[in-house]
């Protein structure tokens, strides 16, 4: 959430950003925004000045009491009586201005960083980096959904009909390799300097809120409504909200996390031939790392998030290449994103294994998560989180690109984490 002080103070750089994102009725929501913000001041002025009123008149009515003149000061207690009253209004009214400004705020997205290119698909997205042979498959190679039901590690029908479309189930060597790729993901990125968490699958609002995912307008999470809980769309929400309300020192940079767990997204409105398979789910697995920075240096670790994840794929022998999001394309709370793309041979197409994002304050500024800086004053720190990685679409590249006639290759850095090197 942008600050108001920002908006109101970089109104002509807010919507320059904003108009990089498309978005649409950008002045007219800003100028909403610094008016309600302008009435709400004024109308804590006045609250103020009328409170201060009013404990002056008490006073003195302490002191005419004390002096033995009650006439004079029963008619200063009429006049306190007006003042309460009026008070009492006035902090309503400032209470539902609150409640309005906050709302009108959550609906502006973050102001993307200056190097984000104009755009407004994916397909204006700047490929930045390629690395990797695309391989050359042997005649009658398939995709992962056919070499799912070829070797029996992956049973999709049996999953529509314990719950539905998008909740596959994973068996023998293909369960055994689900569980290598989360393990091999989690300790690459503790050997990196990642505290390994376990967190809750649920969250409350507020958690939902502190991170951007609430307000929902795109109806994406998975709502329990008897208790009001959220299951979570990534790992990047229970874990960022760790640190809601916490005031850090500048010491403590850089605070770095790691976490496996499910995630849940509804993908409404997802249909057609790009999301066969494990291309697009209902429940599926990732590992998320997550960074809280100074903001002097949340830039550099984004760079060193991009290379931890580059080293990853290397090792994992993967062709990809690496996107700067233009401002259509961008998330909510971004302000800079970079996707890692795999290539599946078998599709033909290049699919999005893993989204590094930094937030600068936008979503600090919802957590209350601030820092004492050096000079002893509260500053609000950035958030950075990743994939790294997003297994169903790695491992739909990996069965693509590791197929061979005699069966499916495991790359060499997995062996030892699957016990096996052929699906066959």
């Amino acid at each position: 959430m942008l600050q108001v002080a920002f908006i109101r103070d970089h109104k002509k750089t807010v919507l320059k950003g904003l108009a990089k994102r498309n978005f649409v009725d950008a002045e007219k929501l800003i100028d909403e925004v610094i008016a309600t913000d302008e009435n709400r001041r004024s109308t804590q002025t006045e609250l103020d000045k009328t409170l201060a009123e009013s404990n002056k008149l008490s006073k003195e009515i302490g002191i005419l009491y004390k002096n033995g003149e009650a006439q004079k000061a029963n008619i200063l207690k009429e006049k306190t009586s007006q003042l309460k009253e009026a008070s009492k209004t006035l902090n309503g009214a400032l209470n539902q201005l609150s409640i309005d400004l906050q709302e009108l705020l959550y609906q502006i997205p973050n102001v993307p960083h200056e190097s984000v290119p104009a755009g407004v698909t994916e397909d204006d997205n700047e490929t930045i980096f390629e690395e990797g042979t695309i391989p050359t498959l042997h005649k009658g190679a398939i995709p992962h959904w056919e070499l799912a039901k070829k070797y029996d590690i992956i049973d999709f029908e049996l999953g529509n009909k314990i719950t539905g479309a998008g909740f596959p189930v994973y068996k023998g060597k293909g369960a055994r390799l689900q569980r290598a790729l989360i393990n091999y993901f989690l300790d690459k990125n503790t050997a990196a300097g990642y505290t390994e968490m376990q967190v809750p699958y649920l969250v409350n609002e507020e958690s939902g809120r502190g991170t951007g995912q609430l307000p929902d307008k795109e109806g994406q999470m998975y709502h329990c409504g008897i208790d009001n809980l959220y299951l979570i769309p990534t790992a990047e929400v229970p874990v960022t909200n760790i640190y809601r309300d916490v005031l850090l020192k500048e010491e403590d940079f850089p605070v770095t996390n790691t976490a496996y767990t499910p995630c849940f997204r509804r993908e409404a409105g997802s249909y057609g031939a790009h999301v066969r398979g494990l291309n697009r789910l209902h429940q599926f697995d990732k590992v998320e790392i997550v960074r809280l920075e100074h903001p002097t240096n949340s830039y550099a670790a984004l760079d060193g998030m991009v290379n931890h994840v580059k080293g990853i794929l290397q090792e994992l022998e993967m062709p990809y290449r690496i996107l700067r999001l233009c401002g259509g394309d961008l998330g909510f709370t971004a302000a800079l994103t970079f996707d890692f793309e795999i290539f599946s041979t078998a599709q033909d197409r290049w699919l999005e294994i893993s989204s590094i994002s930094n937030f600068e304050t936008f979503q600090a500024n919802r957590l209350k998560l601030r820092f004492k800086n050096a000079e002893g004053k509260s500053e609000l720190a950035h958030t950075l989180n990743g994939s790294s990685l997003a297994l169903p679409r790695v491992l739909a590249g990996l069965l693509e690109n590791c197929q061979t006639p005699e069966g499916i290759k495991i790359p060499k850095a997995l062996v030892p984490y699957c016990g096996f090197e052929m699906i066959n």
